[in-house]
């Protein structure tokens, strides 16, 4: 394949491995996902990828440039979007915000569809929408919505 190809195919898909129980019964780890680069907001139910907010000293990742298609070298989690910017924090994503309270404007809230096994925005709060890095895609073998 080209490295022009590559090149365009890595601007617009994203492939990630899952790693964890966190999305369990609808990914499994060693699952690949595909996930298409988002091009518009994510809604609710969206199961997406974002970027991990790594801790770096005093510093997130997130007081970082948003990732580009060449920053492989950051790390993504694979969650489905419980409510976003504007709506109201449903009970099962409270936590950093109160059940009730109003998401942010430019914020989603992500969480894993195996609570008891997820590190989501119950406990990373609100996630920008720029680190939302693409919408993942039905596929034949998982049950993504």
């Amino acid at each position: 394949m080209t490295r022009i190809v590559r090149a365009w195919l890595a601007r617009r898909w994203i492939s990630v491995t899952v790693d964890g129980d966190s999305m369990r019964p609808t990914f499994n780890p060693g699952d690949r996902v595909l996930a298409r680069r988002i091009t518009a907001p994510p809604r609710t139910g969206d199961v997406v990828v974002i970027e991990a907010p790594v801790l770096s000293g005093n510093r997130s990742t997130w007081d970082l440039p948003p990732p580009g298609p060449g920053d492989l070298d950051r790390q993504w989690l694979i969650k489905r979007v419980a409510a976003i910017g504007g709506d109201l924090v449903p009970p099962t994503a409270a936590g950093v915000l109160a059940a009730g309270q109003v998401v942010p404007p430019g914020s989603v809230l992500v969480v894993g569809d195996n609570p008891s096994r997820s590190h989501d925005s119950r406990h990373l709060g609100p996630v920008p929408v720029n680190r939302v890095i693409g919408r993942v895609v039905p596929s034949p073998w998982s049950r993504a919505a």
